[in-house]
């Protein structure tokens, strides 16, 4: 099942001369793929994530999101899917400090309303669980530790159950040793879950170990 496909996706920046910045770019993920998106700095990896996360619809070309187009739809239409299929871990957290990690993680829940606040409560102690971050629960976000925040990103990205997880960076801001526990949370939603990812790095051995790589260039996919 393909749980994204873009066609034909072009960008320009009008600022203050016209530049194209993404050129043709077509590709699709079925479900269950980990794939990362590499190439040099500039060359249109975060402009294409924003793009397919729906954030920015300044752009020629197609996009699909779990088999339904997303052309022409209405800004409130988009921020429901944002909110309901797309999973996000950004390189910073964002998490509100005066939050507890369990409120934290149940925010985008609670906004899509789709269950009263209690199971919202129980879902969300299950995403921590599943990361073996649960003792962290009722800790405000500014009292544990950046490789911490950044699991308690991942729970966030999954309690509305999303077709797909995209990641800009998510690993950016990590030593070593956080950034393998990422990779393998990331490498055990897939394997044990069917979770479809999406994640544009910088780093050669976290994409090396992904499915597929999807590299690009001035804009354009140079390999996929």
């Amino acid at each position: 099942m393909t749980v994204l496909q873009s066609k034909g996706i072009n960008k320009y920046f009008n600022d203050p001369v016209t530049t194209q910045v993404l050129k043709e770019v077509s590709f699709s993920v079925g479900q269950g793929e980990f794939v990362s998106v590499v190439g040099k700095s500039g060359c249109g990896k975060s402009t294409l994530l924003y793009i397919l996360s729906t954030m920015d619809t300044d752009y020629e070309g197609e996009l699909w999101i779990d088999g339904d187009t997303m052309n022409g739809k209405t800004e409130p239409q988009l921020a429901r899917i944002r909110n309901e299929k797309i999973g996000f871990v950004f390189q910073f957290h964002y998490l509100l400090n005066e939050f507890t990690v369990l409120k934290n993680v149940m925010l985008p829940g609670l906004k899509l309303g789709k269950h009263p606040a209690g199971e919202v409560e129980h879902r969300a102690m299950q995403r921590l669980q599943m990361l073996g971050i649960e003792g962290l629960a009722l800790k405000n976000a500014n009292r544990i530790s950046g490789g911490e925040k950044q699991r308690v990103a991942i729970a966030r990205a999954l309690i509305n159950d999303p077709i797909i997880i995209m990641g800009d960076e998510p690993t950016g801001n990590l030593d070593k040793k956080n950034s393998d526990i990422v990779f393998d949370i990331f490498k055990q939603l897939c394997e044990e879950y069917r979770q479809t990812l999406l994640i544009v790095t910088h780093d050669p051995s976290f994409a090396a170990n992904t499915h597929r790589i999807i590299e690009m260039e001035d804009g354009r996919i140079v390999k996929q």
